[in-house]
């Protein structure tokens, strides 16, 4: 071996404490300190990768040991990193992708006085989601997973001076808590019926559980990716995690934390495999989401906020291809590795666009965009075609076999499966080309005092490379099975069958894109684009941009019982707990009063007293022998 693994999760963690605790001091270098230790933990992920590649398909695995952890009775617990062909597939798209969103936050926040803090945060989020994909066992990813959730809520709320900002990085931390809970259960449950927590462990004592215990394992596992990766019903939060600077939401939605989700399904297969209610489960959810993602980004006029729902239906592709079993883990990576590219790509074309427009994040007070940020509207325009799944373009290659293997899941399934993902793919090419007209195209609907321009050259150097992401890493990753072929060690292999000829299939997706580009054409590129949104529409359109009434939902299913709980657990308290303290501590100060009476300090009194107790035992006694 010849670079540790350790090393891919020190250099930026050691880049954030730097940064945080030398203060202002790191002031003016700090952002080039954050960006050169992402940068260095890729290159480190290249050379391990590279030595991956150099080794026998059987050999593939690097596994370290820094120092025994929970050696507790018969819970043993080593701090271990394992690098894997999974694993390393996630390395190279944290450190990849975050590098190059750290680059382009150094213009992007060049004047925030706070940009060393950012740096610190960004290093801090990227250290944490390396420690989630590297450990290996589920402990030590819990680790990560925690540590993900912190640095989101500091990265959300990173203008906290902000209430909707404050209030975005609150409502993430609380919703993430509540999959948390479901991922420290899974962990009770491993414990108790394997006695270990480690990935080999528990794969391999999956198959002497009993079957309620593997679906309940499943479901608790289940729940926790549905926290991290915003999938119903815990998707509340992602919108509103666009109050974060722009950098985040890119990070966020396309290398990091809602990837999370996703990964921990596709590592916990093995049980999974064991469990086909807690897959059923998985598959619904996927489904789910990537209609329900779709629905809502079609009602956004917030352009963060639309990209924000393409994530969630997005994630929910990727979901559902992994509920598919061995069928689909192959390609939910691949879908998750492509997205990576295209979705950064678009965040960070948002982010220019904002850049350009005084911050501006309504498509309404766009138009036009195009003459004035080229660069912006043909790496954003990429991001756009990859997105939709116009081939050659990485989307096409990662989107259509998912739409395949759902339909080829047979049956009323099948149907319903491939039916929703062909779908969701006709809605995204409606609301993504929705975004693209509204922004790029028309007549301009700007301020008079704006004055669109250009992006720096940090900004749209990154832009760039994602956009050459977009356009051939599908290619790239599908010729020749290229990644099923790498991943088959870790998630097993599958032959592919098909309903149809995939010729068929690609072809009917085609037409069902196509319909959907040429819907929002008639509507916004042939009619005047209104620069408030109209109030006279359909019961769907209102449901959609208010989520879907996801909130509400929350609100109702969730908050107000917990209100209504957490009351009758303080009356409880108040009324039981307290009451019974009370009244024992009033019972003995009263019988401490009228005990008192009897102390008058009269020695005559007492001697009474002790004459009329001698004569009272005495009494006693003789009626005892008497008797």
């Amino acid at each position: 071996m010849i670079l540790p693994v350790w090393l891919l999760i020190a250099l930026p963690l050691a880049g954030a404490a730097v940064l945080l605790l030398g203060g202002r001091a790191t002031n003016a270098w700090g952002h080039l300190l954050g960006t050169a230790t992402a940068l260095a933990s890729f290159a480190v992920g290249v050379v391990l990768w590279l030595d991956l590649l150099g080794r026998s398909a059987e050999d593939r695995v690097i596994g370290e040991t820094l120092f025994s952890w929970v050696p507790v009775a018969s819970l043993r617990v080593d701090f271990g990193l394992q690098l894997d062909q999974l694993s390393v597939c996630f390395v190279l798209l944290i450190t990849g992708v975050g590098s190059l969103i750290h680059v382009y936050s150094i213009g992007y926040m060049a004047h925030d006085p706070e940009r060393r803090r950012f740096f610190a945060y960004l290093n801090l989020f990227v250290a944490a989601m390396l420690l989630l994909v590297l450990a290996d066992n589920y402990l030590g990813l819990y680790v990560g997973w925690e540590g993900v959730g912190l640095a989101s809520y500091l990265l959300i709320g990173f203008w906290s001076y902000k209430p909707s900002a404050a209030a975005a990085a609150k409502k993430a931390f609380v919703v993430n808590r509540v999959g948390d809970i479901g991922l420290a259960l899974a962990l009770m449950v491993m414990f108790a019926q394997t006695g270990t927590v480690s990935y080999a462990a528990v794969f391999d004592a999956a198959g002497q559980m009993s079957s309620g215990a593997l679906n309940a394992l499943g479901l608790l596992l289940l729940l926790a990716a549905c926290g991290k990766s915003a999938q119903v019903p815990l998707q509340s939060w992602l919108g509103d995690a666009m109050e974060g600077p722009t950098p985040v939401s890119a990070l966020i939605h396309a290398a990091t934390m809602v990837t999370a989700g996703v990964y921990l399904i596709v590592r916990s297969g093995p049980v999974y495999d064991l469990a086909p209610e807690a897959r059923t489960g998985v598959v619904v959810v996927g489904a789910v989401t990537l209609l329900f993602g779709a629905v809502i980004g079609c009602a956004k006029d917030d352009i963060k906020k639309a990209l924000a729902a393409s994530t969630m239906s997005q994630i929910g592709y990727m979901v559902l291809a992994a509920g598919l079993g061995p069928a689909g883990y192959a390609i939910a990576i691949m879908h998750l590795l492509t997205h990576g590219f295209f979705k950064a790509g678009l965040f960070l074309g948002a982010g220019s666009v904002m850049h350009g427009m005084d911050d501006e994040t309504d498509m309404r007070r766009y138009g036009g965009l195009r003459k004035y940020m080229p660069l912006t509207f043909v790496t954003f325009g990429l991001g756009y075609l990859a997105i939709i799944g116009v081939p050659p373009l990485s989307g096409f290659f990662s989107k259509d076999p998912i739409i395949e293997t759902a339909f080829a899941a047979g049956g009323v399934r099948g149907i319903l499966l491939g039916g929703a993902a062909l779908l969701g793919a006709g809605i995204t090419a409606f609301y993504m080309t929705r975004v693209m007209i509204m922004t790029f195209f028309g007549e301009k609907r700007w301020a008079p005092d704006s004055h669109p321009h250009e992006s720096p050259a940090v900004m749209t150097g990154p832009m760039i490379v994602l956009a050459v992401g977009s356009v051939g890493a599908g290619a790239l990753l599908a010729i020749g099975g290229t990644l099923e072929h790498w991943l088959e060690p870790v998630v097993g292999g599958y032959e592919a069958h098909h309903v149809v000829p995939a010729w068929v299939m690609t072809t009917i997706t085609m037409a069902v894109i196509a319909v959907g580009v040429a819907i929002a054409y008639r509507m916004y590129a042939t009619r005047a684009v209104p620069e408030t949104a109209p109030l006279d529409v359909s019961a769907l359109t209102v449901a959609a941009r208010r989520d879907l009434y996801g909130d509400a939902a929350n609100e109702e299913f969730l908050m107000r019982p917990g209100q209504r709980i957490t009351a009758g657990l303080i009356e409880i308290d108040d009324d039981g707990i307290d009451g019974v303290s009370r009244g024992l501590g009033t019972l003995v100060g009263g019988t401490s009063e009228r005990l008192r009476q009897f102390q008058t300090g009269f020695a005559r009194s007492y001697a009474l007293s002790m004459l009329g107790g001698a004569a009272l035992v005495i009494a006693a006694i003789l009626a005892v022998r008497v008797w």
